[in-house]
């Protein structure tokens, strides 16, 4: 960060630069609320934690650890954006895929809810 010229870099993330003026504002990050679930898809994302509780007894540890960080943006009432409930559905079917027989029906969940999401 430096003050004559007004370059500001903050570690990994933005970078900016603002030659003269007054009154600047920046970077504006307004992320919009996720929109409400349609009911289904909440009884859906719903059935699918269960069938990732009964999953997780089945994986070796560290997949059950990628199971558990997936399960923030699985929960019906989360307020998160479609990408990232995208991602965590694809993380949890790709487990449930590696697993054989025991993984289908949570494969089929995961189907089941990006097809209701639009997004298949």
């Amino acid at each position: 960060m430096s003050a004559g010229n007004q370059h500001y870099y903050f570690g990994s993330g933005d970078h900016v630069a603002m030659y003269g003026g007054s009154g600047n504002i920046g970077i504006d990050k307004r992320v919009p609320p996720a929109q409400e679930l349609p009911q289904a898809v909440k009884e859906a994302l719903r059935e699918l934690l269960t069938l990732i509780q009964e999953l997780r007894a089945q994986v070796p540890p560290v997949s059950s650890d990628a199971l558990d960080d997936a399960l923030p943006a699985l929960r019906a009432e989360a307020d998160v954006q479609p990408p990232e409930r995208h991602r965590a559905l694809l993380a949890v079917a790709g487990i449930a895929a590696t697993i054989g027989a025991l993984g289908v029906p949570v494969v089929e969940a995961v189907n089941k809810i990006l097809e209701l999401m639009g997004a298949k």
